[in-house]
């Protein structure tokens, strides 16, 4: 099923008309939203609950068709026998034009989340189809609600409900006590005192005898919220007329009555619009020579005007409550006003956020405030403190060969000669290595960033004048800059501590009176040596001294004359070392 196609084909507009309840509150209810917008009061902390609306009524007397018509919607099942078997809660959502849709109007079911319905022929499939899934294809009945809800800006927030008809015999699928059991569902709906009951007659019936105003009297004892609906006026016998019915003089009900009529199967069949059906109405009333009298309790436009007025009259009840609550907003706004002192004008301002600070952010950092702290180090004393004393012990921490290993070392110097033994140390390895240490030291440079960053945003809060208290947002407006301002330098810093970094490792100055390498490298090692030589005990320098003379080799010595090396003494010369193999 294809549920998303073109939202505007296969969709009937609304007219803007009162024949759809709650069409004439809708302006009401928008302004409302924008003196709550206007006050600082979000609508959903005050959101008036509208009142539901519940259809009831016997098997057969047109429940549907007038819920159809007040929504203005042809959207559930008909036919013969009963067609409403589980009660359907149709939650109607007003929605602004200016949505991403256009506000074109969807439907969407509770057990279809996500799922979007623009063809109302479509919702009325599904809710076939949901029907036989839990109540069977034999006129069963089953408790369980659908719920539906449709967005569009032309509804009004609130609840209507459709149950199904009472009924005596029961057929198909129906148990025996099927009267019992649709009496007991609806009287759950309709017992709720915030909501509205539509009790359904058809006119051709004794309306002292209605189930409908039967069971509305258990819920709704006094009358205050049960509206009497006649249909199928146009069905009576001739010469005869539901004026009395309409004018309360059978069953008086304290908000009336209204007659309707209804689309018949017929129209249904031949796919008859309800904006027809409502033409058709009007025409059969005007033209009816007792109706026409009564003309304020005919047909579907006065129906929907009745309960428009009931909802304008909850909405009443509720403005007290509202006014309550702008004023009460209103007097903590004026009294969070006095304590910003009097009216300043704009010369002033402006001059107090070039003058924001009490002293300048340069006496912070050269140490020239009015104020020296003596708990801690703060300002330019705490950044030379990090540099001079922080820094340089992050430095001093980092090992060069706490993480190179001999065997790495070896295994450098092996894969950069391939196929071939070693006689010169070769370069590319030892610049691999030592690229790997100078990376270290990224780490310490960053730490040292995020702790003079910290102490520049100190600074800034530190030099903030106390005459910025009074504009909270222009103060708030002035930190922002000044944060943006050091996360860009902070950003520019990084930048230049990885380029430093990225260049002491791109080029290795081996020629650099500092750098180590080569004979300076076998000296060292040599004076190292005879230091520990002089130091041993005695017979530890024999030992010592054989390792001497095998060093003496390093100068072009040899104390064994011309006699030929073996292969395991043989040295093998590696830059400006010789390394004796074996």
């Amino acid at each position: 099923m294809d549920k998303a196609e073109n939202p505007n084909k296969k969709m009937s507009t609304v007219p803007r008309t009162a024949a759809t309840v709650g069409s004439s509150l809708i302006p009401l209810i928008n302004k409302l939203e924008d003196v709550l917008a206007t006050s600082g009061v979000k609508s959903s902390n005050f959101d008036i609950p509208m009142p539901q609306m519940a259809v009831v009524g016997s098997q057969g007397s047109g429940k549907s068709s007038v819920l159809e018509a007040l929504v203005g919607r042809d959207f559930l099942p008909r036919g013969c026998g009963i067609c409403t078997r589980r009660p359907l809660v149709l939650t109607l959502e007003n929605r602004h034009p200016n949505s991403d849709d256009n506000g074109v109007e969807r439907g969407e079911f509770g057990h279809l989340p996500g799922d979007l319905f623009y063809d109302f022929s479509q919702i009325r499939r599904e809710i076939q189809a949901e029907t036989e899934k839990e109540a069977g294809c034999n006129k069963g009945v089953s408790e369980k609600k659908i719920v539906l809800k449709i967005s569009s800006p032309n509804v009004l927030n609130m609840i209507l409900i459709d149950l199904p008809g009472i009924t005596k015999a029961p057929v198909g699928d129906q148990p025996s006590d099927i009267e019992a059991r649709i009496r007991r569902m609806i009287l759950a709906h309709i017992k709720n005192e915030n909501c509205i009951i539509l009790a359904v007659s058809p006119a051709n019936s004794d309306l002292a005898t209605s189930d409908a105003l039967q069971i509305a009297k258990l819920a709704d004892p006094s009358g205050s919220r049960t509206v009497g609906v006649i249909t199928k006026l146009d069905i009576m016998d001739r010469g005869t007329n539901a004026c009395n019915f309409l004018l309360g003089k059978v069953v008086p009900l304290k908000l009336g009555y209204v007659g309707v009529v209804n689309r018949c199967q017929e129209d249904v069949n031949k796919n008859r619009s309800i904006q027809e059906a409502l033409a058709c109405e009007e025409q059969f009333f005007h033209d009816h020579p007792v109706y026409n009298g009564v003309s304020n309790h005919c047909g579907i436009p006065q129906l929907a005007k009745k309960l428009n007025q009931i909802l304008e009259q909850h909405i009443r009840k509720y403005l007290p409550c509202l006014k309550a609550v702008l004023k009460s907003r209103m007097h903590a706004a004026m009294k969070e006003l006095k304590t910003y002192g009097d009216v300043v004008e704009s010369k002033i301002i402006m001059s107090i956020s070039r003058k924001n600070k009490e002293q300048p952010y340069w006496t912070f950092l050269e140490d020239t405030v009015m104020e020296l702290s003596t708990k801690e180090l703060f300002g330019g004393a705490r950044i030379h403190y990090v540099f001079q004393s922080m820094f340089v012990k992050l430095l001093e921490e980092v090992d060069p060969c706490e993480r190179l290993t001999d065997e790495e070392i070896a295994f450098a110097l092996r894969n950069s000669s391939g196929l071939r033994n070693v006689l010169f140390v070769p370069e590319v390895p030892f610049e691999v290595l030592v690229k790997e240490q100078i990376a270290e030291l990224s780490n310490p440079c960053h730490q040292c960033l995020l702790i003079v960053n910290d102490e520049l945003i100190k600074i800034s809060q530190a030099c903030e004048s106390s005459r910025l208290q009074r504009f909270p947002s222009l103060r708030r407006h002035i930190n922002e800059v000044v944060q943006k301002f050091l996360d860009d330098a902070f950003g520019l810093a990084d930048t230049v501590i990885r380029n430093i970094i990225k260049m002491e490792t791109d080029y290795i100055n081996s020629s650099h009176p500092s750098f180590i390498g080569g004979s300076k490298a076998v000296e060292l090692a040599e004076q190292q040596e005879i230091l520990d030589f002089v130091e041993v005990p005695i017979p530890e320098k024999v030992q010592i001294s054989q390792t001497v003379a095998a060093r003496s080799v390093v100068n072009g010595v040899s104390n064994q004359g011309n006699r030929p090396q073996s292969d395991d003494e043989r040295p093998v010369l590696a830059g400006n070392l010789l390394l004796t193999e074996g």
